[in-house]
């Protein structure tokens, strides 16, 4: 992703989350100029899915969360692609996925959680102009509380990573690098409601496009 292109700051910015408590997002909050796509990428519990379908809700965009983009188009669940056809067969699947989602305009997109390990990916995703990456971000204990309510729900989708917490705290470490490297912007999503999430990344991009807008009258 061109910093430049997006008018990003040089630096990724961390939300101050004490500052939005009780807070939610207005319907109708202006898109924020010159970006197409916003794409959230954490790990699982992190609150990709359910703060991004809110965030698209709020711009009257469209949602999109790889995972279940796959299974649509390949008519099988992640797990029964694991097992059935192997992980690389599914990072495969995975790549070829995020590509199409990135040609569209107005979207808001949710990456698996391992995604951003794939240097093709990485790339794609820091190379695709008018596209901003957030990072949602919390302590793997916070993380791994998360879904293990999720897990007690009816509802809930497998994790086959939960069955050695171990590996999957060394996982978060790893990945949390590659999180941290193709997002502009990390939300700490600790003490936020998921609205609160999707509020503070609003709050995040239109503070660029404030920025950008000074620069440009500056020069």
């Amino acid at each position: 992703m061109s910093t430049a292109t997006l008018d990003m700051p040089t630096k990724p910015t961390t939300r101050n989350t004490a500052a939005l408590a009780g807070r939610e997002v207005p319907a109708g909050r202006e898109v924020p100029a010159g970006i197409d796509r916003i794409v959230l990428t954490g790990f699982m519990g992190s609150g990709k899915t359910t703060a991004g379908a809110l965030l698209a809700e709020r711009l009257g965009w469209r949602f999109l969360d790889l995972d279940r983009e796959i299974e649509h188009r390949h008519n099988r669940t992640v797990p029964q692609i694991f097992s059935e056809s192997g992980e690389a067969h599914f990072r495969h699947l995975e790549s070829t996925m995020l590509a199409c989602l990135l040609g569209q305009h107005h979207v808001v997109v949710a990456l698996g959680g391992g995604a951003p390990e794939a240097l093709g990916n990485r790339l794609l995703l820091e190379q695709t102009p008018h596209t901003a990456v957030v990072y949602l971000a919390a302590p793997f204990a916070t993380l791994l509380d998360r879904c293990l309510q999720q897990a007690a729900t009816p509802e809930a989708t497998t994790r086959p990573v939960l069955a050695d917490l171990t590996a999957a705290e060394r996982r978060f470490h790893l990945r949390r690098t590659h999180y941290e490297r193709i997002a502009a912007h990390t939300v700490d999503t600790s003490a936020l409601t998921l609205d609160q999430t999707a509020a503070a990344i609003l709050d995040l991009l239109r503070d660029d496009r404030v920025r950008s807008e000074e620069l440009r009258r500056i020069r």
